[in-house]
């Protein structure tokens, strides 16, 4: 079993935060995939399904994002899911909005929600950064992740979680080369696809 986790806040009022980026990512996959509706386990939103071929717990903490490691580690024990089979969807301060990254292992580079899972299973879990952008100054860090994603940044965050979930299968089967290249070109500018193409020709 793959356990696909979006992290975020629990409540309406969290909905549209950046720091909800991976929450959307996940809505959107247990939606195009249609995952049995959720439930209320491992103190999170839990709903089964199937990508390819492969049995998956798509999973959303509510414990807040603080503590997100608690209900991940629940997940992971009930089920016996190793490391490896754990992808966890993240806003990503170090990156701009329209990129995502994928990484296994590594630091929380500030983020508490994967501070906290690697505090109860450890760090080399897979990780799908996505580019929220920095505000500039630390100070200004908590003020921007909890603030709702800009009217005019919509339809750039519209994009890149349907193209996620387009593409989950890619990364369930363990190639995150072609699911970032993939959603690269999904939601590149019409001038770079255009001289992608040109390029492959």
């Amino acid at each position: 079993m793959i356990l696909l986790v979006g992290l975020g806040n629990p409540g309406k009022g969290y909905a549209g935060n950046r720091h909800n980026f991976g929450y959307m990512a996940v809505d959107e996959i247990v939606r195009r995939h249609s995952f049995m509706p959720e439930r209320v386990r491992f103190q999170g939103l839990a709903a089964e399904g199937n990508i390819g071929g492969t049995k998956v717990l798509a999973l959303k903490p509510t414990t807040y994002m603080n503590l997100s490691g608690q209900s991940v580690g629940e997940a992971a024990r009930f089920y016996k899911i190793p490391l490896e089979n754990i992808i966890v969807f993240h806003d990503e301060l170090d990156l701009p909005l329209g990129k995502v990254r994928v990484k296994t292992g590594g630091g929380h580079g500030g983020n508490n929600g994967i501070r906290s899972i690697t505090d109860h299973i450890g760090a080399d879990f897979c990780r799908v950064r996505l580019g929220v952008g920095h505000p500039g100054e630390k100070h200004l860090v908590s003020g921007h992740v909890l603030k709702d994603f800009a009217k005019a940044e919509m339809p750039a965050v519209e994009k890149i979680i349907e193209s996620i979930a387009r593409h989950t299968e890619l990364i369930v089967t363990g190639d995150t080369s072609s699911f970032m290249n993939k959603i690269a070109l999904d939601i590149a500018p019409p001038k770079e696809k255009r001289a992608e193409k040109k390029e492959g020709n």
